[in-house]
């Protein structure tokens, strides 16, 4: 397998450090909101490349985080008068949702910042002692020109970088600027303020900085070189290139050895132009805003649509192409689960022994596809022409080779995390129309209608229940 390495900007053989085990760490998302599908798109596509390498047989300790102290969720507990925690945890319960609905399996551990805070703090105290790190004031700096290769992930050169600055709240914003013995240093701990929280630390009270807390967690899950570091390429610069300054600068070994990133989401606006998403565009959309109109396998397949590093234009048109080419994967293994409740032998097997071949060739062509720097979009489009030779010739072959066409495709698929065997789901929008239906009937005193669309959605698993302030509904 060939991966496509950031830090080296060329596709290189995937060696693992240990033969048989992958350490794979993936930035995760900061909890004060529901993730959008902006997030969605590094959680499929590094889900994908963790199922394929369980596939492929390897062991894989997959290590994702949650950010769970950061000033926007400061922000967001002091708009609803709640503690920080609250909120964190509130959104870390919702995250996990959304994941469960786009068949993201849950990380070999998912650490939390606030629980490793002690480890950040050796950390910080390793960096000072070795002169990479120092404090001001309460505030502890990291002496970005103390670590030389500074700027090799980003492949920016040092002498021509200012601070590096993100304009949303992740940011540790700090006070003091001219306190920093060089504008591009950054901060590891900063100063407790007003209403926020805060821990003990040898330099007062405070929290750590947002690049230190992947640092400490991937070398506390995985070890101190990690095989792959993945996440958005908006982390590259800062995000990244600081993790790789202070974890290389205290720990003395490589950080990581293969860097992947996802390219942007870009959404269309009215006037059907692709733009990044955001919120001051007023173009942000929810993963669960999605889900309730399009299956949540559709999103997912959508998502691995297009090669990870490409940017992924989102649009109701496009969706709606991606809804219905899944279909036409789900069509086909419809069809083969029909035909192996009629047992049938073939009299003469030479159809069976051609189509066992054909599918070993569509089997390397997959492989061959995904172990090209993971390209999810080559390998759709190998299940795509399996289809169209399942459909031509499933009927002219023994049930076992029907069995066996079935038991590929939902190997195929289920490495992308796509499910073949269909399962009626209720989307939002579908339960609100029969609601609406509903109503109607009884307005119109066609009560046995009423009670038939309410009976029909308790079957699915929908709760209707009628209060004075309308009809309230939730799934059991």
């Amino acid at each position: 397998m060939k991966i496509y390495n950031t830090l080296t900007r060329k596709k290189e053989k995937f060696v693992p450090i240990n033969p048989g085990k992958v350490g794979i760490y993936v930035c995760g998302p900061t909890v004060y909101n529901l993730i959008h599908i902006g997030n969605a798109r590094p959680m499929i596509v590094f889900d994908t490349l963790r199922r394929y390498l369980e596939y492929k047989g390897f062991e894989v300790n997959y290590v994702s985080n949650f950010t769970d102290v950061d000033d926007k969720i400061i922000k967001r507990a002091n708009e609803e008068n709640k503690i920080a925690s609250f909120i964190s945890e509130k959104y870390i319960e919702e995250c996990k949702k959304d994941m469960e609905a786009l068949n993201v399996r849950p990380a070999t551990t998912h650490p939390k910042a606030t629980e490793e805070i002690p480890d950040m703090i050796e950390m910080v105290k390793v960096l000072i002692e070795k002169g990479h790190a120092y404090e001001k004031n309460g505030t502890v700096y990291f002496r970005t020109r103390s670590f030389a290769p500074y700027g090799k992930l980003s492949h920016k050169n040092i002498d021509e970088l200012e601070a590096g600055h993100r304009d949303d709240a992740h940011v540790l914003k700090v006070t003091g600027e001219d306190e920093k013995e060089d504008g591009l240093d950054f901060v590891l701990w900063k100063p407790k303020k007003e209403g926020e929280p805060s821990w003990p630390s040898p330099w007062g009270e405070g929290r750590p900085g947002w690049h230190l807390e992947c640092s400490v967690m991937s070398k506390k899950y995985i070890g101190g070189t990690i095989d792959i570091h993945a996440g958005g390429e908006d982390l590259i610069f800062p995000h990244h290139e600081n993790e790789i300054a202070q974890s290389e600068a205290a720990n003395g070994t490589l950080f990581a050895r293969y860097w992947m990133h996802n390219g942007f989401l870009r959404i269309a606006n009215e006037n059907d132009e692709f733009e990044k998403m955001s919120k001051s565009l007023g173009n942000f959309k929810t993963v669960r805003e999605i889900c309730s109109v399009y299956d949540p396998q559709v999103v997912r397949f959508f998502m691995l649509s297009a090669q990870y590093r490409s940017p992924l234009n989102f649009s109701p048109k496009l969706i709606e192409s991606s809804k219905n080419s899944l279909e036409r994967i789900l069509t086909a293994a419809d069809r083969l689960r029909d035909l192996m409740q009629s047992p049938k032998v073939n009299d003469e097997p030479e159809a069976d022994i051609n189509a066992i071949k054909k599918i070993d060739e569509f089997v390397d062509r997959y492989n061959a596809a995904m172990d090209d720097d993971l390209n999810t979009a080559d390998a759709i489009s190998v299940i795509f022409e399996f289809v169209k030779y399942i459909n031509t010739v499933c009927e002219e072959v023994s049930t076992d080779t029907v069995g066996k066409f079935y038991d590929v495709l939902n190997v195929l698929t289920d490495t992308l995390g796509i499910i073949i065997d269909r399962k009626e789901d209720v989307l939002d929008s579908d339960i609100e129309k029969l609601i609406e239906e509903r109503q109607l009937a009884r307005k119109n005193k066609d009560f046995k209608r009423a009670d038939e669309i309410r009976d029909d959605l308790l079957k699915r698993g929908i709760e209707l229940k009628d209060t004075r302030e309308g009809v309230k509904w939730k799934r059991l």
